[in-house]
């Protein structure tokens, strides 16, 4: 993996399952808010990149997709720590039902998945990882630690 720092982002290339362990602590390390976006197309890794920054955590949970609970909820030493995928959100109304408002309003560490979908119930100001594939076994990252929710750029599909 070759990481660079440019301006307001890391970009990290030639990313593999091998370098999880190591990315997933360096973006805990740079993050600078509790809500963080995973954007990336379906099957491009969020989950399981989501599952190595809980790890870096310091959770021993063993996280899956949320897909079908949509919001699940983990333990570690450092307190609670939410992943939202709101993939099947029909609108933000389910969002409301779920209780998303009152995940967000904690302030534990939050990573959504297709954040879009609730985009106008995110905090002004989140940290924002986009996945890239680069060929079947290596993706190129982006990981912004700060950017409103006005510069994410969404739908990587």
């Amino acid at each position: 993996m070759q990481s660079t720092f440019q301006n307001d982002h890391w970009r990290f290339e030639q990313v593999t399952l091998a370098d999880l362990k190591g990315l997933a602590a360096l973006i805990l390390e740079h993050s600078q808010h509790s809500v963080n976006l995973l954007e990336a197309p379906m099957g491009s890794g969020k989950t399981t990149l989501c599952n190595a920054i809980l790890q870096a955590w310091g959770s021993e949970d063993r996280g899956s997709s949320p897909t079908f609970a949509l919001i699940e909820e983990h333990h570690g030493p450092k307190g609670t720590f939410y992943h939202l995928d709101a993939y099947r959100l029909e609108d933000e109304e389910e969002a409301y039902d779920v209780g998303l408002e009152e995940y967000l309003e904690d302030g534990c560490p939050m990573w959504i998945e297709w954040g879009e979908k609730v985009r106008s119930l995110l905090p002004y100001k989140v940290g924002v990882v986009y996945i890239r594939k680069s060929t079947e076994i290596e993706r190129t990252v982006l990981f912004y630690p700060s950017l409103s929710t006005n510069q994410i750029q969404w739908n990587h599909e």
